[in-house]
């Protein structure tokens, strides 16, 4: 009698439900990473649209733009005017929101700036004078 060696049917099976499962796991999980990357990415845009406008813009005018961008203000990095997939701030698919509040003109008193996350609830700044 001669003794075959190898793997059984059942190990085989075993060991690709296995492989699926891992798989399965390391997908969510990147997945998940990115999310929190863009919601991380998103926040750092938010925030420094708000210190530009606080920062810079308020204190050499004492007041709000009715609308932002590289122009209005050039202290802030252009390309965080746009959102993780590629819309510019204020487009109406865009993550990025402006809204300025009490305008005259080309003047606001207040503004509110929001993000829309993946992950939590909508990231909000809001002028502080």
């Amino acid at each position: 009698m001669q003794k075959q060696s190898g793997f059984t049917v059942i190990e085989i099976i075993v060991v690709i439900i296995i492989c699926i499962t891992v798989g399965v796991l390391f997908t969510q999980q990147k997945a998940n990473i990115e999310k929190v990357d863009r919601d991380r990415q998103r926040k750092t845009a938010i925030n420094a649209m708000y210190y530009s406008l606080e920062e810079v813009y308020y204190r050499a005018n004492n007041t709000y733009p009715a609308k932002i961008d590289k122009t209005i203000l050039p202290s802030m990095d252009p390309a965080l005017f746009i959102d993780p997939d590629g819309k510019s701030l204020n487009d109406t698919e865009s993550d990025y929101h402006y809204s300025p509040l009490n305008c005259e003109g080309n003047t606001c008193r207040s503004y509110t700036l929001r993000t829309v996350l993946e992950n939590e609830a909508d990231y909000i700044k809001k002028s502080v004078h």
